[in-house]
């Protein structure tokens, strides 16, 4: 299993250093870089020499939308997964984030446990993208 180059899109200073330990604690994570708007996240996403394998994003940034982060991510050419971890994942909002390119969306206070779990799924060589959706 090898770790994957995360990078971390989320506001909430408490929040995203709490999801930093928990992931590279409990899952195959390396966090390469945060932001905490979609300005940052797009520019540093975008620039060359970045590279990454799961982008996880949050919806309500600082400025902007994690939803155009999403956008952006989902027009990169390298191969990477994009998840969404916010407290707001009403069907309408998970519709819209897959429809947006999200591969998966999580509730932040219930599906922790079901990120990690899919972060060692994508890590892990020869687990089909079909097992790390349950």
């Amino acid at each position: 299993m090898h770790s994957l180059k995360t990078y971390i899109v989320e506001d909430s200073p408490v929040i995203r250093e709490n999801l930093i330990a928990t992931l590279e604690e409990l899952g195959p994570v390396r966090v390469v870089g945060t932001a905490e708007d979609e300005a940052t996240a797009v520019h540093w996403l975008s620039a060359p020499g970045n590279r990454f394998d799961l982008v996880i994003v949050d919806i309500f940034l600082k400025g902007g939308s994690g939803l155009g982060v999403l956008r952006a991510a989902n027009a990169l050419p390298q191969p990477h997964k994009r998840v969404v971890l916010t407290n707001y994942a009403t069907q309408d909002m998970r519709r819209r984030c897959l429809e947006l390119g999200a591969d998966r969306v999580f509730d932040k206070s219930h599906e922790i446990d079901a990120l990690i779990l899919y972060c060692g799924g994508l890590a892990t060589p020869g687990t089909a993208e079909s097992e790390v959706k349950s």
